[in-house]
């Protein structure tokens, strides 16, 4: 993404048609009867009757009963706006007129460096506006492990419940267009991960980077907009989409459940690769999941000239197949400044493919670094490189997805010919250039027909659980029947971390289309030589 406004919107083929919208929060017609000479009920306990009959059990707020009276006084239709308790509805906003058209919520995808708000039409389920900004606690920490860290410290967890909620709220403002003012929003649905959601939540995560590895809670239930400072509807009820454990987080559930790999009989692979790493693998009789600290290299804050991606951050590379000549594209095709994770990904895939580093990923001339973009292009005035300290972080970053995946292979007993499907979610998946991803070994080297880019599958799932209270019940499913592979305590994880720190991985004939390709390369270039 070029920058975070331009986060992947939800994609169109994304955008699963629910066959009957059950929203979180309901708007119902309520027709106060005449009042009779003889009738001595209070109007807040008539507007409870009338519910009643219409929902079943009502509860009636406090912060409403000064309200109501007025709004009863001229017996004119009037809307109410209900939310679930767990035993019954609550009343959460009652308006003259009929306003039953008139029914918004929020579908909110919370990551570490990013933030996407999506306005919803209730009504209809539509996507109204969208917004995104980074995440507010990035000054805090780039990873998820800095800002647990800085938690702990005095202040520390309501400087980062702070700096989170103030960005969903300037967010909040921005997709409101007058007249839709934020109180008219009744629902919130959010996907994120477990330590964001501890964050916004104001619990502390600092369990979640300890053994065993157990966070506060997976599955907070709802909650209201009140409880965590959300500028809508106070009693709005807010949704998140639950757990797994500490490392799965409501951000899996949802692209799982988007991808719907958990309904087929094939076997899919679900991997979304960000500040973290998130794997699941399985079908519709069982999902296994792992997760580990696999994308820092690739966001760019680990390497000499790595950056997010943003305007004049180098995204895309390749190698002139005769000259060698660089040629590189930049975000906003503005002069270059750094490069972001989907250039380097590009990079090191193609000093690999013209054997400028070897399979161990080590320059094969000796050399300690390559030119990307000269000084005379780049705004620094610099060379704009990559190190062979670089690329052995990327390399690290490739290593962990790959013995991560290994290690779920093998303890369900499959091969990656058992892999039918593979679902690439989040905007570093959207962006990643499939084939360089592929030639790297960061990928399976599968048909490319079977691997599926989901775009925000979390703002995504976000969307379907606010709109359909069956999804939420298969989110919840979901979270309760994954098994969890807790990678810091699998002896074998650090033997195949080691034999997958090669290019594209220690046995080569499980890419076979990249091994073609070199090969396809070294027959070019002999033929030239002889000419």
């Amino acid at each position: 993404m070029s920058n975070p406004d331009q986060a992947p919107i939800l994609l169109e083929q994304t955008l699963t048609p629910l066959s009957e919208l059950d929203p979180l929060t309901r708007k119902v017609l309520v027709q106060l009867p005449p009042r009779a000479a003889a009738d001595n009920r209070a109007d807040v306990d008539s507007v409870r009757h009338v519910l009643e009959q219409q929902v079943g059990p009502m509860q009636i707020p406090l912060s409403l009963m000064h309200s109501i009276p007025a709004l009863c006084s001229t017996r004119e239709p009037l809307t109410a706006t209900l939310a679930p308790t767990g035993c019954c509805w609550q009343l959460i906003e009652l308006e003259q007129g009929d306003t039953t058209e008139e029914h918004y919520g929020l579908a909110v995808d919370i990551g570490t460096t990013t933030i996407v708000v999506y306005l919803i039409d209730m009504h209809s389920g539509a996507v109204l506006q969208r917004a995104a900004d980074f995440n507010g606690q990035i000054p805090f920490g780039e990873d998820i492990l800095s800002r647990i860290r800085h938690a702990a410290e005095p202040s520390g967890l309501i400087e980062l419940q702070h700096a989170i909620r103030d960005t969903l709220n300037r967010l909040i403002d921005r997709v409101c267009i007058p007249p839709l003012t934020p109180t008219r929003i009744s629902a919130v649905s959010i996907g994120a991960n477990t330590t964001m959601v501890h964050l916004l939540l104001g619990l502390d995560p600092v369990s979640i980077s300890r053994s065993p590895y157990i966070p506060v809670v997976n599955a907070p239930g709802i909650l209201t907009a009140q409880d965590i400072g959300l500028g809508i509807n106070p009693l709005a009820p807010v949704y998140c989409l639950p757990s797994v454990g500490s490392f799965i987080g409501g951000d899996i559930i949802a692209g799982v459940l988007v991808s719907s790999m958990h309904l087929q009989d094939e076997i899919s692979l679900f991997v979304d690769i960000g500040t973290n790493g998130e794997i699941v693998m399985g079908n519709r009789e069982w999902l296994v999941a792992c997760a580990g600290a696999a994308g820092p290299a690739l966001e760019g804050g680990v390497t000499t000239h790595g950056m997010r991606a943003e305007a004049g951050a180098v995204d895309r590379v390749s190698l002139d197949p005769v000259s060698g000549e660089v040629r590189y594209s930049t975000i906003g095709q503005t002069p270059a400044c750094g490069i972001c994770g989907s250039g380097l990904v590009d990079i090191l895939a193609e000093l690999f493919l013209h054997e400028i580093i070897d399979r161990a990923a080590h320059f094969a001339t000796g050399q300690s670094h390559f030119i990307v973009v000269p000084a005379a292009e780049s705004t620094t005035g610099q060379d704009i490189i990559v190190t062979q300290a670089d690329i052995d972080n990327l390399m690290a970053t490739k290593g962990a997805v790959n013995a991560a995946l290994d290690v779920l292979l093998e303890s369900v007993g499959c091969s990656w010919q058992d892999i039918h499907r593979f679902y690439a979610a989040g905007a570093f998946g959207q962006y990643l250039p499939l084939e360089s991803a592929i030639t790297i070994g960061l990928y399976p080297d599968l048909p490319r027909s079977s691997m599926i880019r989901l775009g925000n599958s979390s703002g995504e799932g976000a969307r379907q659980v606010l709109l359909s209270q069956a999804k939420r019940k298969e989110a919840e499913t979901l979270a309760a029947t994954i098994t969890y592979f807790e990678l810091n305590a699998n002896p074998t994880f650090m033997d195949k971390f080691k034999s997958s720190k090669f290019l594209p991985h220690t046995d080569i004939d499980r890419y076979p289309s990249v091994k073609a390709r070199l090969q396809a390369r070294r027959t070019a270039a002999q033929s030239g030589q002889r000419a």
